[in-house]
């Protein structure tokens, strides 16, 4: 059996209601809008793998995990996305350049290409949070002058103290997510027991 798997960052209860707020301000988009609990970002997306490669993707994410310290994450825009992208596919949030966040995402692709078969993306990393999905068919209905702006400036910050295994399962309703492993980012307050 393999089990569709990706490695995230989530965000904090609070950051993710200040993003879903936005959408009571473009109620007549035809859009559908992510559950709370799905609302995150992505930093490798693994694909379909088997039940004998899923260990090593949850002991390489710990290990990574352990070599970082926490870092805050800057997000700066809501928008459409992905740039360019006519019709627009989604509502996102950006987030400001982390190169803490790549740095992690490298290491990751660097560790698990070993003991996973997945592709790995060739272009920039660019963190971002999928808050909608554009309904496509819906959207071409809308005369173009008819449809929405949607461009807001944010100031929003949040602080990574772990990386997520996520396992996506799709339903009708959409996607389901389930944190299978979730690995900490080294404290640096926290002393090693054995010296107290």
């Amino acid at each position: 059996m393999r089990r569709r798997i990706f490695i995230a960052v989530n965000l904090p209860a609070e950051v993710k209601k200040k993003l879903l707020d936005y959408q009571v301000k473009w109620p007549e988009l035809p859009a559908r809008w992510a559950k709370p609990d799905n609302i995150h970002i992505t930093l490798i997306f693994l694909g379909y793998i088997t039940e004998e490669e899923l260990p090593a993707v949850c002991q390489a994410t710990k290990q990574i995990a352990a070599q970082n310290k926490p870092f805050l994450i800057k997000l700066d825009k809501v928008c459409y996305g992905p740039p360019k992208k006519t019709p627009p596919r989604m509502i996102w949030v950006n987030s400001e350049p982390s190169p803490e966040l790549t740095k992690i995402k490298k290491d990751l692709e660097k560790s698990l290409s070993e003991d996973v078969h997945f592709h790995q993306e060739q272009r920039a990393f660019s963190p971002h949070i999928t808050l909608a999905r554009i309904k496509g068919w819906d959207w071409k209905k809308i005369e173009p002058e008819e449809r929405p702006e949607v461009e807001e400036t944010l100031d929003l910050s949040f602080e990574v103290n772990s990386i997520e295994v996520m396992e996506s399962e799709l339903k009708r309703k959409g996607p389901s997510y389930l944190v299978l492993e979730s690995a900490p980012l080294e404290d640096e307050d926290i002393e090693d027991i054995e010296n107290i």
